[in-house]
């Protein structure tokens, strides 16, 4: 690839004056789990040489902190089943202090045991972990033979090496509704938040969410009538809005795309490991930057940036029920 230098130092501003400060970059589409309602239970991946290089997304990062952005999440996928991740883990780590405020990352947690302590020497912080069941069965269930061992003892070695834990559940009407109690004390008794998330209509899953859809507004009750649940000032730049748990010492957070929607203060854009970048989630608008990244032109990356700017939509269009609001699955961007 040839060398790529910033050309612009002009703020992301989308056409809604919305700055853009935060990016979610999938590092794969693969990931060594099956989620029922992220993806096909046989999915079809893309060739390794539609993907970026990690020297590409590295090249792509600087561009994005040299015109605003502050926070970088890696995703999948599952971002640790990718060759060398760490390369990349640890170039964007240098960028912190530096334009860069922050480095995160969304895993599985089939993989943390191995990479915990890398991950914190080079700069992470913190981490999402996605865990809907603590009940091994039932995690098998919804992971399609998820080994939920290998992941407790991926977010104990998270804790012993000083990253904060968030655990993200999705929400499942008759499948894991009966567990948020327990999930938010325990992640309260081992010092972690909870983030409940309501299901996305992303790709077709060989499922029927309708059927398992939990408005987050309905669980927020249930909890209500145990707890005291205080509006949190909190912000970390996502879509979650956090409550203050007393009685626990907890935080929760509540993401609920279907029933309240959070659109008017996004500030993020989503790129997936094939250079596509999407303004929205619930979308496909969307260019693509790898032709741009691999001919050296900065320029022409800037202005395909400008272009997804223009015409980022104001909110998602999801809804529960009929046909999906994409094709494309979660895993290709990460949620």
């Amino acid at each position: 690839m040839n060398s790529l230098t910033a050309e612009s130092t002009t703020k992301l501003v989308d056409g809604f004056g919305r700055h853009i400060t935060y990016v979610r970059l999938s590092v794969t589409d693969r990931c060594d789990l099956r989620c029922r309602y992220c993806m096909a239970e046989h999915m079809q991946f893309l060739p390794r040489r539609e993907i970026l290089t990690l020297e590409e997304m590295a090249a792509l990062a600087d561009i994005l902190i040299a015109r605003g952005v502050r926070k970088i999440r890696l995703t999948g996928g599952e971002p640790l089943v990718r060759k060398n991740v760490m390369e990349l883990v640890r170039t964007l780590g240098h960028r912190i202090g530096h334009g860069l405020d922050e480095l995160v990352m969304t895993t599985n947690g089939t993989r943390l045991e191995k990479f915990a302590g890398e991950l914190h020497d080079a700069g992470v912080r913190r981490i999402n972990v996605s865990l809907d069941s603590r009940s091994a069965d039932r995690f098998a269930h919804i992971t399609r033979g998820g080994n939920l061992n290998q992941v407790l003892r991926g977010i104990d070695a998270a804790l012993s090496a000083g990253l904060a834990v968030k655990i993200n559940m999705v929400a499942l009407a008759g499948i894991n509704n009966d567990e948020i109690e327990d999930m938010l004390r325990w992640c309260a008794a081992m010092s972690m938040e909870l983030t409940l998330i309501e299901t996305m209509p992303l790709g077709d899953v060989e499922e029927d969410r309708t059927s398992h859809y939990l408005p987050l507004d309905v669980v927020r009750q249930g909890l209500q009538d145990r707890f005291t649940l205080l509006p949190s000032a909190k912000r970390t730049g996502g879509p979650a809005r956090y409550f203050e748990i007393p009685e626990l010492r907890a935080r929760l957070g509540l993401i609920t795309p279907l029933t309240n929607n959070f659109c008017d203060g996004c500030n993020r854009i989503r790129i997936a490991a094939t250079g596509t970048i999407y303004g929205c989630l619930g979308h496909d608008q969307k260019v693509e930057l790898r032709d741009a990244l691999r001919s050296g032109d900065a320029a022409a990356v800037d202005a395909l940036l400008d272009q997804l700017l223009a015409g980022k939509p104001r909110r998602h269009d999801f809804h529960i029920g009929g046909s999906p609001a994409v094709d494309r699955h979660m895993s290709v961007t990460g949620g």
